[in-house]
């Protein structure tokens, strides 16, 4: 295991990669054809584009699982753990993918799109299997370290300023779609969609923070149970 996973973790990364670029370039040739200064407004799409949660969990994991594994193949050969810094890494991707993948088959999953708009195989990668790789990683992934619990405030942080920074925008931008001076990057977002307004908007806000503190535990306890059955195992195999 020790051996392989460093590969299944590019595999999964150039994964996530590639569906993340299918789906901006699919995104990007659709505003090229718009026929409104709104809808080809190309800065305003790419922004649009990166304030997904979806697309920054996936670019982020991406990213962190291709540190993780250049790290084993470079500097973790002989390593008892993975060092403290890329455990949180991995932390904070894998909470924010589980959650991406909760969220979405939750509340997302039987919302119509328009036709063309979304990249089917991307769309499934980006929302199911690199959540559950991830979910994977955590499990299974050799090396994994204990984390304090004060790691969980660290999860949080990013989740917390995404939320603040999309309520924000939402009415800093007009819809490349519809022309709409205001413009939300999910319905359950939207004070205008949303019954209760606002309000409808804190529950959702308050519900998946709390799926977000859930998991991120989840997450520190498993690598703490882990990294603990790996040290026992070490003493029973030690030399008496």
């Amino acid at each position: 295991m020790r051996s392989v996973w460093p590969f299944a973790r590019i595999a999964a990364s150039a994964l996530g990669f590639a569906a993340i670029a299918a789906q901006l370039a699919l995104t990007l040739s659709i505003a090229l054809q718009a026929t409104t200064e709104w809808g080809a407004h190309l800065p305003t799409v790419g922004v649009n584009f990166f304030s997904f949660f979806t697309i920054l969990s996936n670019l982020s994991a991406a990213v962190a699982l291709a540190i993780a594994a250049i790290w084993a193949w470079a500097a973790g050969r002989d390593a008892k753990a993975e060092p403290r810094w890329l455990a949180v890494l991995l932390a904070c991707v894998t909470t924010y993918m589980i959650t991406t993948g909760i969220v979405y088959n939750l509340l997302l999953r039987g919302i119509e799109l328009p036709q063309g708009s979304t990249v089917p195989w991307s769309n499934e990668v980006l929302h199911v299997v690199f959540p559950l790789f991830l979910l994977a990683d955590a499990l299974f992934a050799p090396l994994r370290r204990a984390l304090s619990w004060r790691t969980l405030g660290t999860i949080a942080a990013f989740p917390i300023a995404w939320a603040v920074y999309t309520l924000v925008r939402a009415n800093l931008v007009v819809a490349p779609a519809t022309g709409a001076d205001y413009w939300y990057p999910y319905p359950f977002l939207d004070p205008h969609l949303t019954p209760g307004g606002y309000l409808g908007v804190a529950g959702y806000i308050v519900g998946i923070a709390a799926a977000i503190v859930c998991v991120g535990a989840g997450l520190i306890w498993l690598a703490r149970r882990r990294a603990a059955s790996s040290a026992a195992s070490g003493r029973r195999s030690a030399p008496a």
